[in-house]
């Protein structure tokens, strides 16, 4: 079988991919007909996608037979948590709003009853309309035929359909959940930076049967926790080019606070730099919401621990970073403002074809209004609600109190515990059941 990656030279000899997949090459790889059985194409190319994941758009045609067949799959590993997404469709403007879909997607609109179940549609980067206009088209393949066979069902699906085709025309909303245990499915946010009013994203522990169906195994081996001057090194892949790496672990102190789990990994293949941090004593029993009142650039120099349940607000720019937007870190506001407008600045539907005048201006004016922060010159409140209770502001004047920041503690809701897989968790008297 022979390839043809794009490039000449050795050094993309025998690669099924170029090392640096954000240039768009093409992969190209004789591939067998399924309809007539001569040999076909099928191209391949690995995208990137800022603010997301990777993924690998395939198309296949037979210059034989003329058959044609395209398909999405995630290059990316599977995620910690699952993601759900739940959209309330304006059909006026939101029926172009892009999906991303992959295999283990759910896809279900409670106002008609429809639920597309995982691997009944092959992963793609599509539409809402697209969804629904696909679903169409399987329902209506077999229907000259089976009027003919089974007349009664062939009319419920021709009354189901019809009701499909009006969620296109209606402008009464209706509601799409998507939900993917992987953590790899997407939607576009019209409301990007800023949270989308329109819709809801949830990010969840798996249940046991969900990782089963993904292949996981439940019980990982248990590992003794390190000293707190050991460094523990373990194998792993990386992230950006999955090409495998050492990712080093050290148990850190913060003074005033707890410990914590410092995690560092540099690829040699890519350059890739990654710093993670978990807590080292799992969720405490409540939440915690930290607001700083920001006066001078002194306070950029604070140290902070962002945990990846902890969302960031800035009521100033009217801006919300979600907890799973960026992954948890050790930094200073500095830093962590810095994360903030570079996630921004990725977001893909702000480049080329795929953006707006509107959107575009958006984010021109959000970075401008955080440029005025970073050095300093303007005030602002920046709010970090924890609902894991495992993220921390550095108090500049301990162990006396701070008169620019209050920290509260507060009860989580159902839906929090749910979120942060607490809801089913049993851990005494688990044996009487």
């Amino acid at each position: 079988m022979d390839t043809d990656n794009g490039a000449s030279g050795d050094a993309t000899a025998g690669k099924l991919f170029p090392a640096d997949h954000d240039e768009l090459e093409t992969t190209q790889i004789e591939s067998l007909c399924m309809n007539c059985h001569e040999q076909g194409v099928t191209r391949m190319l690995l995208v990137k996608i800022p603010f997301f994941r990777d993924v690998v758009l395939s198309s296949f045609s037979c210059e034989h037979c003329n058959f044609s067949d395209t398909d999405l799959q995630s290059a990316d590993r599977i995620q910690e948590h699952g993601c759900k997404f739940a959209l309330n469709v304006n059909p006026a403007k939101d029926l172009n709003r892009r999906v991303v879909k992959t295999d283990t997607t759910t896809i279900t609109i409670p106002e008609v009853e429809l639920e597309i179940p995982p691997e009944s549609q092959k992963g793609s980067l599509t539409t809402i309309e697209g969804i629904i206009q696909r679903t169409i088209d399987g329902l209506e393949q077999e229907q000259p035929v089976r009027r003919i066979m089974d007349a009664e069902n062939a009319e419920k699906i021709d009354e189901f359909v019809s009701r499909l085709k009006d969620l296109m025309t209606r402008e009464k909303p209706f509601k799409l959940i998507i939900e993917d245990p992987c953590g790899n499915c997407f939607v576009e946010n019209y409301n990007a930076p800023n949270p989308d009013p329109q819709m809801t994203v949830t990010h969840y522990e798996r249940t046991t049967e969900q990782n089963e169906y993904l292949g996981i195994s439940e019980e990982p081996p248990q590992q003794d926790a390190p000293a707190p001057d050991e460094i523990l090194q373990f194998p792993s892949n990386c992230s950006n080019c999955n090409a495998p790496v050492t990712t080093n672990m050290k148990m850190v102190d913060i003074p005033h606070f707890k410990q914590i789990l410092l995690m560092a990994m540099t690829c040699d293949a890519c350059g890739y730099k990654s710093i993670e941090v978990k807590s080292g004593t799992g969720f405490e029993e409540k939440g915690k919401k930290i607001t700083l009142n920001v006066t001078d650039s002194s306070d950029l120099t604070r140290d902070i621990l962002k945990s990846e349940t902890c969302s960031v607000q800035i009521p100033e720019l009217e801006m919300e970073i979600g907890g799973h937007a960026i992954a948890g870190k050790f930094t200073t506001l500095e830093g962590l403002l810095k994360d903030i407008v570079e996630l921004v600045s990725k977001n893909p539907f702000t480049h080329g074809d795929s953006s707006t005048d509107d959107v575009k201006c958006g984010i021109m004016d959000f970075s401008k209004k955080m440029d005025q922060l970073l050095t300093g010159s303007k005030p602002f409140t920046l709010i970090m609600d924890d609902p894991a209770g495992n993220s921390y502001l550095q108090n500049v004047y301990a162990p006396e109190g701070d008169p620019e920041m209050t920290v509260e503690l507060y009860e989580r809701s159902f839906e929090q515990n749910d979120e942060l897989g607490l809801t089913n968790m049993k851990t005494e008297n688990y044996e009487e059941d």
